[in-house]
């Protein structure tokens, strides 16, 4: 069963075009991962400092690893220095279906 990421990330005064900057530069590196089946940052049209990355993944070891990887670690320390509070990630999984109705 896949996993769904939904990471909500709130930049900084002035430091918006670096969140957007940081987050598209992590869509093609993600996407060659193992394991990635979609990799995509979408930003708020009425908030422009908040955007949020939904991103699939096929297992939960394959995020895991996702997590460890140079790219990643590079952008978790930018986001340290561009986001005004703290990312919010959650992890979902599709509901099971009830095909007996």
């Amino acid at each position: 069963m896949s996993v769904i990421v939904v990471a909500e990330c709130l930049a900084a005064p002035g430091r918006e075009d670096r969140l957007r900057t940081a987050l598209e530069a992590m869509i093609e590196p993600s996407l060659e991962e193992p394991g990635c089946l979609a990799y995509q940052p979408y930003a708020d049209p009425n908030r422009p400092a908040r955007m949020v990355v939904v991103e699939e993944w096929a297992t939960a070891d394959d995020l895991d690893e996702h997590f460890a990887t140079p790219h990643f670690l590079h952008v978790r320390k930018v986001l340290d220095l561009v986001l005004a509070e703290p990312m919010t990630i959650r992890r979902l999984v599709a509901a099971p279906s009830d095909t007996t109705g």
